[in-house]
């Protein structure tokens, strides 16, 4: 069992759970898959919001949280990586999570699958679709997954027409498209040349992942002018980390550049082990609050998300890292000790001796 940390907002977390506040978090959204002002939200917090948490999470806690996610109207939840436990040993359940979570027809369950050997497990585990990932970085290529960028391409390649074989949908990630942690900034036709690459090999999206969250509009806006003339608005998406606090930042750009897929790991989970200092993506409470703010449908129910992110969070020991969800729970919190208050004093009759204050 996990360690938790005994704060308000852990009481909070059981008082969404409990629904007991969900009520007054009035800022759900319908869905309206199809129309421009639809964003579709690609969940990554069971695979890249939890894979280098230092302590190992029951498969139990994942599958939940999992089914959870499932249950706010997200369309897309990343489940898990596989990978070798050697070298993210909190994905060595891959299998287990995948086969017991509860799979809803209306939402996909990518999964990370590095090689062949796991793209062949994802196979036999009935999985639909897989992601793959390169970097734009030759260092960070060479640190992470010990070649260089086109050796990964000769990889990915066979992985690729292997899933289309098997009519498994094929996503691509591209890490490292503004900035290195290793080389600094990233030349904006580096990331145009892997992106369409991958594109080109049968990758139906690509992600473009900000890994260390140095990215800013201004530079956003650059690389996607450039990405947009080889790959069409539809097939790309934007992974932000937020550690710089750009990130929303960066999303409402790349909304304003035609995109409308992003990436976001609920309460903000996760971040890259191989990236020195790179922590925190953004969070998927905060990017559902602010689309729907700008009248944008995501098909994701606000309440049951901070409920998710807080459930979670609870689970790790730790506060929500959203933003919105820790203002609107508190906020809930307190119209609700407000309300309890109230209602005390019209059923309590003052104390023997004491004169109540006129409220006129």
């Amino acid at each position: 069992m996990l360690p938790v940390r005994s704060t308000s907002l852990t009481h909070l977390a059981r008082n969404l759970v409990r629904g007991t506040i969900a009520r007054q978090l009035n800022t759900s959204s319908a869905a309206a898959a199809g129309s421009s002002r639809f964003v579709k939200i690609v969940e990554v917090g069971p695979r890249d919001g939890l894979q280098n948490e230092k302590t190992i999470i029951p498969a139990e806690t994942k599958v939940e949280f999992i089914n959870r996610l499932s249950d706010t109207g997200l369309s897309v939840v990343e489940a898990t990586s596989f990978v070798s436990p050697k070298w993210v040993p909190q994905m060595g359940d891959a299998k287990k999570v995948i086969t017991s979570i509860t799979k809803k027809p209306n939402v996909n369950y990518p999964c990370l699958t590095p090689n062949l050997k796991g793209l062949d497990s994802a196979i036999e585990a009935g999985v639909k679709e897989v992601a793959v990932f390169l970097a734009a970085s030759e260092a960070f290529s060479k640190k992470n997954i010990n070649c260089s960028i086109e050796e990964s391409f000769e990889r990915v390649r066979p992985l690729i027409v292997k899933a289309k074989e098997h009519g498994i949908q094929v996503r691509g990630y591209v890490s490292c498209v503004l900035g290195c942690p290793y080389e600094g900034p990233i030349e904006p036709a580096k990331v145009v040349e892997v992106s369409k690459k991958l594109y080109d090999m049968g990758c139906y999206e690509i992600s473009l992942g900000d890994t260390i969250g140095v990215g800013t509009p201004g530079s956003m806006e650059d690389l996607l002018k450039k990405v947009l003339n080889v790959i069409p608005a539809e097939a790309v998406a934007v992974h932000c980390h937020d550690t710089y606090g750009q990130a929303l930042a960066n999303i409402h750009c790349a909304l304003e550049m035609g995109i409308r897929v992003v990436d976001s790991s609920m309460a903000g989970l996760g971040g890259c082990p191989y990236a020195p200092g790179a922590s925190g993506n953004v969070a998927t409470e905060d990017v559902v609050y602010m689309l729907h703010g700008m009248d944008y449908k995501t098909g994701v129910d606000l309440n049951k998300a901070i409920e998710t992110g807080n459930w979670i969070s609870e689970r790790l020991g730790r506060a929500n890292s959203s933003k919105a969800a820790r203002a609107l729970t508190l906020k809930a919190l307190a119209a609700q000790a407000a309300a309890g208050v109230a209602k005390a004093k019209s059923v309590c009759p003052p104390a023997p001796g004491v004169v109540e204050k006129s409220r006129l």
